[in-house]
């Protein structure tokens, strides 16, 4: 939809786009990852059709348009479910990814919510300060510190998917569960070309990078 650039250096934008990310997640979280998925040239140069042309483009008309205004509303709404419980729009995500197991470090956790690792620390300093989480030194790598959640934490991360439920639900209301169920379905369509795009853009060698041939005398 969890979308402008994002700079990597803007942690409250990327928490918003880590946001909007989740929430598409959980939309199409039913049927787990998507499986052989393409990722070759030629699968990606299908026959791509024009379903808009630059003449009488229209921007509200677009797909991107329509799925980052969704991501913004519902990335808003999940806002405001979090606020009783004491989190911001950029700390519940880290803590939902700890929660899960998706990662136990500060590098891994950046990775995961698409922050640096600079502006996850100050973010992992603000959740220790409320007790949710700590850092705790590898008993196998003294070298490497991992991220934990107290006890305070676990019961704060397990309200989280309640909260993502309610604002979900709500805005897929009127749906019935065959409509629901092809939603996602034209959902994943649409995340498995993009990705297949993305592969494929970086399997591809940009000819700015190659070394400049030698002059002949």
């Amino acid at each position: 939809m969890s979308d402008k650039p994002i700079s990597p250096q803007n942690p409250l934008a990327n928490s918003m786009a880590s946001t909007a990310s989740t929430a598409l997640t959980a939309f199409t979280a039913d049927s787990g990852h998507s499986k052989d998925l393409p990722s070759t040239q030629d699968e990606a140069q299908e026959v791509v059709r024009e379903f808009y042309r630059p003449e009488g483009y229209e921007p509200e008309e677009s797909v991107g348009y329509m799925m980052r205004r969704i991501l913004s509303l519902v990335g808003h709404g999940i806002e405001r479910e979090m606020e009783p419980n004491g989190l911001t729009n950029a700390q519940w995500l880290p803590l939902f990814k700890l929660h899960r197991g998706m990662a136990s470090t500060v590098a891994e956790l950046a990775r995961e919510c698409d922050l640096d690792a600079g502006s996850m620390t100050r973010m992992l300093d603000r959740l220790e300060a409320k007790h949710l989480c700590q850092r705790v030194r590898s008993s196998h790598d003294r070298r490497v510190v991992n991220i934990e959640l107290t006890e305070a934490g676990v019961l704060a991360a397990q309200e989280i998917p309640k909260s993502l439920c309610r604002v979900q639900n709500d805005h897929l209301v009127g749906f019935s569960d065959a409509e629901f169920q092809q939603f996602k379905a034209y959902l994943r369509r649409v995340l498995n070309r993009a990705q297949v795009l993305s592969n494929v853009r970086c399997e591809t060698p940009d000819k700015s990078d190659k070394p400049a041939k030698a002059d002949k005398d």
